[in-house]
């Protein structure tokens, strides 16, 4: 897949077997992978050069997945996949905190996990009859990839750009949690609705005056979610 050998994938797994089994399968399908053992190692290799995809066991020895998640966020701008054995929604919610925007529990097909890849890495492209989106002090710049309120610049990850680029592109439009997995996050994207509703979170955090009192970006109870424009 001529398309896939640009992408460069970093897995962070201390489980030698799971480790080497991905990073065959990852390379069978054309990317490019770097592994790592332990958190620190991950740490280190992840600022070493760009990736376009961090994967990223929660236990590891040296420095937890979600510690490193944590920092990583902070620092850099790439989708991060995390793996566990932990399944409850507690710890689904503790992951996509950390920064994370996908979360896949052990035991896992190898089918599902290059569906999330696929997911994680597809960018919508803008569409070229428009290069940015304003809605008051907001500016979204498409083309850039850079978000504004008033004179300062965002640091929005990639997928809560790709969320509030499909927001304020259907302003005033009412959309699911379910059509807002299936426009940001991919066609074949396995994960749930609260992974939407964790972004909206984060996205409050970074463009409402008072995140808890929310006018940009209203909850349709039940359904989605609106941007009011």
């Amino acid at each position: 897949m001529p398309e896939n050998q640009q992408k460069s994938i970093l897995i962070v797994e201390d489980d030698e077997t799971l480790q080497q089994t991905l990073a065959y399968n990852l390379e069978r399908e054309g990317y490019t992978v770097s592994v790592a053992a332990d958190g620190q190692t991950g740490l280190k290799v992840a600022r070493s050069q760009p990736y376009d995809l961090i994967v990223l066991d929660v236990m590891l020895p040296q420095l937890d997945g979600l510690s490193v998640c944590r920092i990583l966020r902070r620092e850099l701008d790439v989708p991060i996949i995390i793996l566990t054995a932990r399944s409850s929604e507690v710890d689904k919610i503790i992951g996509l905190d950390s920064g994370a925007d996908d979360y896949i529990t052990k035991p896992f097909s190898l089918g599902e996990f290059l569906a999330r890849v696929r997911a994680a890495l597809r960018r919508n492209p803008p569409p070229s009859s428009t290069e940015r989106f304003v809605s008051g002090d907001l500016v979204l710049d498409l083309v850039a990839r850079k978000a504004y309120k008033g004179q300062s610049e965002l640091n929005l990850s990639f997928k809560e750009f790709d969320l509030l680029a499909e927001l304020m592109r259907s302003r005033g439009v009412v959309l699911s949690r379910d059509l807002l997995l299936t426009k940001v996050w991919g066609y074949d994207y396995y994960g749930e609705s609260r992974t939407v509703d964790v972004h909206i979170r984060w996205l409050r955090e970074k463009i409402e005056d008072e995140p808890s009192k929310p006018k940009r970006i209203t909850t349709i109870r039940s359904i989605g979610y609106r941007f009011e424009g």
